[in-house]
């Protein structure tokens, strides 16, 4: 980084003041604050250091109590988790576990610094140190030896080397040994970080304007770092059960006949579909919030029929809003003062889909309700799920809304530079919340192209425009998982490819490893052949309806997994690292790739191993030690060593962890066709294994005031039995009457008895209580009745 930067120096003086650690250094200054036991907030103070704001922390008014010591050379803060070493001359911090284990520390030459308004903070770098994050960028998975921006940009057609993208969030892990830690910018301006390409001794980040304000997180394992870091920008939202399904989508589906003729198609295709999505066609010249009634001249009839049908209905809004006299929209907007505005009081214009636009001030919270209340008229026709495009926001010859337009932030003034970034968000914050309020039994759907951190409370999102390519299949994975690693569980990534069209080959494959993104939608822009299913061949379809009815048949799976990461923060889709942090294989290459980057695990329990490569109909996958299954085969596999696996076009590689209890169910067309009935849980005996279940009504907040069902299953593998419970029921949700059929999988001969609650099942394929012992594939199935009680199963073996 170029620039005269000046470092801060010697700590002259010092004080602690309502349990922030001040630190005068002369013309520049810092604090410290403990925010939890291994996370601290980090701040420079420079000469012009404007009041402190955040789009996005959640965190306490107080700091909490700390031990403090002055040991002359060190100044000493320590909490329960770590300790916080800040050398005195020159003022630098170093952070060590309470074994002694330095974590990180700053670089000893530069420390943190400040050129004019730019600041920058920079940090040893130890040779095998590994990084992720930093929201939507393309590329590898570690990030080590990259430079990357954070400015959220219409980047079509991204490509390996293109940075930087639709969204940001600057933040990182950092993986080392086995432990972790992370590191969160809390600063909305163009930011910048240096992962080692400057020099291979530091890393540095920092911003062009802002506040230096850094958040360290201390693990030591990757997914309490997660944890922490959602503490800090917002836990993930629970997402409707439908918005899990497969989606079917284009740029565009129109007139209404066209869109029609695709849900007959699935249906009589017996393809499962959630939902259809319309995109900017729909609209009367591209105005947000208008139907074009010759497409579409009964809109409500339509999507309540196609609501019948098991389908929702999304359609897209970007921002801008079209300068039409006479247009509801526009003369509010004006009228009330929603608009963003230019220094001369002018309402900044900027061309888009319409044509010349003005733009929503979602920095205001009074346009943020406006443009909430807007969305009434498309739920009262039945819209489910509203699509949030153009929001970085984009603006046709200018790239941008430019950077001194006025934004006003409840009276505080700012300009675009700092509300850029966050624009996206602020928008996807607009829409959830009036969404809320016209529907608050309802939970609300939105996908959104542009983003900033905290995007996961309110969003799920998806990577933008690709193309239909293998290079673009391949960087799909480290795409989603370094977005996981962000905070952003609900990822997704266009099926197919967006630009240009797929091979019959590149379709089947992608579809293989698009049923398990966590959103799952494909799509195709305009002038491309057919994208649906059905377009590439019998074998195509047959391979995409039974991975379709796959992802179908671990909605239940799919769902606890968005349950846990409502929880705790953990992605859905997850980097191998955040699984096996102990195990250096994962991060390490075969002669297929990097590892990281070419296979990764769904929820605990199960690994994907996509193929990758055009032709190929085998490929290495790395199982990490313990024993794993074949999900298609059930062979027992002793893991620790690379395999080869054999993959034909209609296979993709998909194992799971020995000791799994996945929740399962039939297969239907649509999320809530039928009820669950059986409960199938796919049993993968292991040791012993616990495994918590929940389930509620997948739409509404009821599960909020104890509407839900919580179960505890717990599996032990003995010498000559399996022993498997199952808890007492929790919760008030009521599912009605149902069976829950168990599958113990690897059970390699017939069982000599079963017992239920001590008393011997008979044998026999029919209704509950009974068992079966399926030779050819070494599965036993136990089927009881699902009464909400402890139950006890003993699987005695021959001896």
């Amino acid at each position: 980084m170029r620039g005269e930067w000046r470092s801060i120096g010697r700590i002259e003086r010092y004080e602690i003041n309502d349990g922030i650690l001040l630190l005068d250094c002369g013309d520049l200054g810092a604090e410290v604050k403990i925010v939890g036991s291994n996370v601290l907030r980090v701040r420079l103070i420079t000469p012009d250091e404007a009041p402190r704001s955040s789009w996005v922390v959640r965190e306490s008014e107080s700091a909490l109590k700390f031990e403090f010591n002055d040991e002359g050379e060190y100044l000493v803060v320590s909490t329960e988790k770590l300790s916080l070493n800040i050398r005195r001359n020159p003022c630098r911090l170093e952070f060590y576990d309470h074994d002694g284990w330095m974590i990180n520390r700053d670089d000893l030459g530069k420390g943190m610094g400040w050129d004019g308004e730019q600041v920058r903070c920079w940090k040893e770098m130890p040779e095998n140190e590994h990084y992720f994050g930093f929201g939507e960028k393309a590329g590898s998975l570690d990030k080590r030896d990259q430079a990357l921006t954070m400015w959220n940009t219409d980047n079509v057609y991204h490509y390996t080397p293109t940075d930087p993208l639709y969204g940001s969030v600057p933040f990182f892990m950092a993986l080392r040994e086995g432990r972790s830690y992370g590191i969160f910018l809390n600063n909305t301006h163009r930011s910048s970080f240096d992962m080692g390409k400057e020099s291979s001794h530091y890393y540095s980040f920092g911003a062009e304007r802002g506040p230096l304000e850094y958040y360290f997180i201390y693990g030591p394992k990757p997914k309490e770092v997660l944890f922490y870091y959602t503490e800090l920008t917002g836990k993930p939202f629970l997402p409707p059960l439908w918005s899990l399904g497969y989606h079917q989508c284009r740029w565009s589906y129109y007139p209404e006949s066209r869109v029609r003729e695709v849900a007959s198609e699935l249906r009589k295709r017996r393809i499962p579909c959630d939902a259809i999505w319309l995109d900017i066609d729909y609209m009367d010249g591209f105005r947000v919030f208008t139907w074009n009634k010759e497409r579409f001249p009964n809109p409500k009839k339509m999507i309540e029929e196609l609501r019948r049908d098991g389908f929702k209905t999304v359609v897209i809004v970007d921002p801008g809003v079209k300068v039409d006299e006479g247009y509801r929209v526009y003369e509010e907007g004006k009228s009330q003062g929603h608009f963003v505005r230019l220094p001369s009081g002018e309402l900044f214009m900027g061309d888009v889909w319409p044509g010349a636009c003005h733009f929503p001030d979602f920095a205001s919270s009074k346009a943020r309700e406006w443009w909430g209340s807007l969305f009434k008229e498309l739920l009262d026709v039945g819209v489910a799920g509203i699509w949030l495009d153009m929001n970085e926001p984009s603006v046709f010859f200018k790239n941008t809304i430019q950077l001194d337009a006025v934004h006003n932030a409840d009276g505080r003034l700012t300009d675009h530079r700092e509300i850029h970034n966050a624009y996206g968000l602020l928008m996807a914050k607009a829409t959830y919340e009036g969404l809320l309020r016209i529907q608050p039994d309802r939970r609300p759907f939105i996908l959104t192209r542009s983003f900033f951190a905290g995007i996961q409370r309110y969003a799920a999102v998806w990577t933008g425009d690709n193309e239909s390519s293998w290079e673009h299949l391949r960087l799909s994975i480290p795409m989603c998982l370094n977005m996981g690693v962000s905070g952003v569980p609900f990822v997704g990534v266009d099926i197919g490819g967006f630009r240009r069209s797929p091979s019959p080959e590149l379709f089947a494959r992608w579809i293989q490893i698009g049923v398990f993104y966590p959103f799952c939608r494909n799509h195709t822009m305009t002038g491309t052949p057919d994208q649906e299913p059905w377009a590439f061949g019998d074998e195509v379809e047959s391979i995409s309806r039974k991975y379709i009815e796959l992802r179908y048949i671990l909605l239940p799976y799919l769902y606890n997994c968005f349950y846990q990461s409502s929880l705790t923060g953990v992605p859905v889709m997850r980097a191998m690292f955040i699984e096996f942090p102990d195990d250096p294989n994962v991060l390490s290459g075969t002669m297929d790739g990097n590892i990281s980057e070419r296979q990764f695990m769904v929820g605990d329990w199960l690994l994907v191993a996509p193929i990758l490569y055009e032709g190929a109909k085998s490929r290495i996958v790395y199982l990490p030690k313990g024993e794993w299954f074949n999900f298609w085969t059930n062979e027992k596999i002793s893991g620790g060593l690379p395999i080869t696996v054999e993959a034909p076009l209609n296979v993709c590689p998909l194992f799971v962890r020995g000791g799994a209890i996945i929740p399962m169910r039939s297969v239907v067309q649509y999320s809530d066709e039928k009820p669950i009935n059986p409960l199938v849980l796919s049993v993968y005996p292991s040791g012993t294994s616990k495994v918590e279940y929940y389930e509620d009504d997948g739409v509404s907040f009821n599960h909020v005031e104890g509407e839900f069902l919580l179960v505890e299953f717990t599996c032990t593998k003995n010498e000559d039995s399996v022993i498997f419970e199952v808890s007492e029921r929790k919760g008030s949700y009521n599912h009605g009457a149902r069976t829950y059929e168990l599958r113990f999988n690897g059970i390699e001969t017939k069982p000599a008895k079963v017992l239920w609650n001590g008393e011997e099942l008979k044998q026999a394929s029919v209704k509950a209580p009974s068992w079966e012992y399926l030779k050819k594939e070494k599965v036993l199935v136990v089927r009881i009745p699902d009464r909400g009680q402890r139950e006890l199963l003993e699987i005695k073996m021959e001896k």
